[in-house]
């Protein structure tokens, strides 16, 4: 409980100067929860969307664990300055995605809607009370309602539990299949493989679809082969065959992070750094106008 420096206050300038330590603790505290509240924010780049921009969409892999100085605020920071409609976040603790989303809204203005694929219930990874661990998996924030929410883990994860999420949103003005995923960590290449023909056949039932995600593999390995047949990446340069023209999206300069598009036309993209991940964020925006 936040103590009023009245009651605080007590004779003794070390007395005094631990109240006044309490009270900006306190607004330490609840600072974030202040509507449109300054207290964390980071000014944005110059440029910088002022509002969601209705055609973006991103897949970023947030790292965990990664123990970064105020990583949410940051995190937070770092998607506002693209401002997708729809953002794909893998290894994400429910808790974490909860600050990130809080931080959009009250420092930024950026309201979101999340829904959640977690796979895990990690107290190691997510914190929490070892008997109510915190959810581990994929996370999807839209600017607009999703509905047909459906999570499904995939029947051999590998050496650690792992699995896609979809749901129905807007992107560009029209209803859209969003999925988001993480396959098996790298040298599984047999059980990633097996992930993707799950993936896959689940993409191709619909006749507009994105699928965002950390892939854990280069263009041209084997086991994407079946995503390549259902979908094309959102850089037009980075094909399924190595053409050196990929941009990489991770610290040891692989690309393993998609953007596939189904039907959907590439309109641009992106890749960025950032020091709170691992990975870099890439965006795209898309056209999705009707040919017809």
């Amino acid at each position: 409980m936040c103590l009023h420096s009245e009651e605080a206050m007590v004779s003794g300038t070390g007395v005094r100067l631990l109240a006044g330590a309490m009270i900006v603790v306190c607004m330490t505290l609840v600072g974030p929860s202040a509507p449109k509240g300054t207290l964390f924010a980071r000014p944005l780049p110059a440029g910088a969307p002022e509002d969601v921009v209705p055609n973006r969409v991103m897949t970023w892999n947030i790292c965990n664990p990664c123990n970064e100085s105020g990583q949410n605020i940051g995190r937070a920071a770092d998607i506002a300055t693209y401002a997708p409609q729809v953002i794909g976040l893998q290894e994400a603790c429910v808790r974490d995605v909860e600050r990130i989303r809080d931080h959009l809204e009250y420092q930024y203005g950026l309201v979101y809607q999340v829904e959640y694929g977690s796979v895990l219930r990690s107290w190691s990874r997510c914190g929490g009370l070892p008997w109510r661990p915190g959810g581990f998996g994929q996370a999807i924030l839209s600017a607009a309602p999703m509905t047909d929410h459906v999570s499904v883990e995939y029947p051999d994860g590998g050496s650690e539990d792992r699995g896609y999420m979809a749901v129905t949103t807007t992107v560009d003005g029209r209803p859209t299949r969003v999925f988001n995923t993480h396959l098996a960590q790298r040298r599984q290449e047999a059980v990633r493989a097996e992930q993707t023909d799950v993936l896959a056949a689940a993409v191709a039932r619909h006749d507009r679809a994105i699928v965002l995600g950390d892939f854990n593999a280069v263009p041209d390995a084997p086991e994407l082969a079946e995503m390549w047949a259902v979908a094309a990446d959102a850089d037009p340069e980075c094909r399924s065959r190595a053409t050196g023209t990929c941009e990489v999206t991770t610290d040891w300069y692989s690309k393993f992070d998609y953007i596939f598009l189904r039907d959907i036309a590439p309109a641009g993209h992106g890749v960025h750094l950032t020091r709170y991940s691992d990975h870099n964020m890439f965006h795209a925006d898309v056209d999705l106008t009707d040919p017809t």
